[in-house]
């Protein structure tokens, strides 16, 4: 799917995932259906991964292409490329399997020689550095609440950057990500947490 033009009310597929404990096996994981940066949430969907699993890429598009909102759906944001501790998606495959664009963000520059040493000795670690070598650089954009770092599939670098900035209303984290992110906390802690 191409997108032709940024609207103010496209529906964004934003996912984030809640902390975990060292005992925690499986968390959820919260996508948040948004009309771009307006506060309208039109759906939620609640799955669940594994902690330091290979799952996430699977769990989230077969989520992605199952939900009633589907056919209104027009980009997939993803609040980082692990989820769950090590739990890596593969971007590409996300955007294969679902045929929308897919957006990384993050709010720090990742040092990705720091995050290979922190992941060397999971298991699969070749696929899992696959993955991340398959997103491409980072990218930062700047704004006047801060800066963002962003990947993506599927979509232009510039219609990414229109996105983004359209999304970015309440915090520097768009909003499709920290409705997720209120969300999944509530869920795993009884109520929300800040931070996204």
């Amino acid at each position: 799917m191409t997108i032709r033009e940024v609207k103010g009310e496209i529906r964004i597929l934003g996912w984030d995932d809640s902390s975990f404990d060292d005992c925690d096996k499986k968390i959820p994981v919260v996508g948040s259906v948004v009309r771009g940066g307006k506060p309208y949430l039109d759906g939620v969907l609640v799955e669940e991964i594994t902690v330091d699993g290979f799952d996430a890429t699977g769990v989230i598009s077969r989520a992605s292409q199952e939900t009633k909102h589907r056919d209104q759906l027009r980009v997939i944001m993803l609040d980082g490329i692990t989820f769950a501790g090590f739990n890596t998606i593969d971007i590409k495959e996300v955007h294969r399997r679902t045929g929308l664009p897919v957006v990384v963000v993050t709010r720090k520059n990742t040092n990705f020689e720091s995050f290979r040493k922190a992941m060397k000795g999971l298991q699969d670690f070749d696929r899992r550095w696959e993955c991340i070598e398959k997103a491409g650089d980072l990218k930062e954009l700047s704004m006047d609440r801060g800066n963002l770092y962003f990947q993506h599939v599927g979509i232009t670098e510039k219609k990414t950057r229109e996105v983004l900035k359209m999304c970015v209303s309440n915090s520097i984290t768009p909003e499709p990500i920290r409705i997720s992110h209120l969300i999944a906390s509530a869920i795993k802690e009884g109520e929300s947490i800040g931070g996204a």
